[in-house]
């Protein structure tokens, strides 16, 4: 007697078996079919796939182009929904698949490592250290820059939102990637200017 033929599997399953999903706090924006544009915050992600946590959803099969942080552009086929977000596929050759997975084990291996934060920079103190931080909900509070660098910042402050949590001091959005007493270490999502920091907190010493 033959055995059945095993069952057809989809993309999106053939990518769940070849591509382990990591999870990574990542902030950005997306856009479907409508081409309006919402904010997004990724919950885990493989060089194949990505779920997302969004303010809207859309249906099976919609087109989505995204933007992530430090990932930058990608774009796929929404393939489920779920409360809060959704999961696509995501379109991409090889080269571009492993790139992804190396970013992606980058920044896994970082916070695994208790690297939160990018010492690439000099950290530096602004003459404006005080200033307001929002959350993600929009509430603000009053915050003082205790040192802060191109990458990130450390604030005192009297709320500290969890490790992982989109905050944005001043006008720069990020995420939270260390907590401490009365304060917390941020990250920015992407790297400021000189001039940038001088507009938004002064001069720095």
């Amino acid at each position: 007697m033959l055995n059945p033929a095993p069952p057809q599997l989809s993309d999106a399953q053939k990518d769940a078996r070849r591509h382990r999903r990591v999870s990574v706090h990542l902030l950005g924006r997306f856009m479907l079919p409508d081409r309006k544009e919402y904010p997004c915050q990724v919950i885990d992600m493989s060089p194949g796939g990505v779920s997302l946590n969004t303010p809207v959803a859309g249906r099976k099969g919609d087109r989505v182009v995204a933007y992530l942080d430090h990932i930058g552009r990608i774009e796929g086929e929404l393939v489920r929904l779920f409360q809060g977000g959704f999961a696509m596929t995501i379109h991409a050759g090889e080269r571009k698949r492993e790139k992804l997975a190396n970013q992606l084990t980058w920044l896994a291996n970082r916070s695994a490592l208790g690297l939160p934060e990018d010492r690439r920079f000099e950290r530096v103190t602004p003459e404006n250290k005080f200033t307001q931080v929002t959350l993600g909900d929009g509430r603000t509070f009053p915050c003082r820059i205790l040192d802060m660098s191109r990458s990130g910042a450390a604030v005192r402050s009297t709320i500290v939102p969890n490790v992982g949590s989109p905050v944005t001091l001043g006008n720069s959005r990020g995420l939270v990637v260390r907590a401490f007493q009365d304060g917390f270490a941020m990250e920015f999502s992407k790297a400021l200017t000189e001039d940038e920091i001088r507009q938004q907190f002064g001069a720095v010493a």
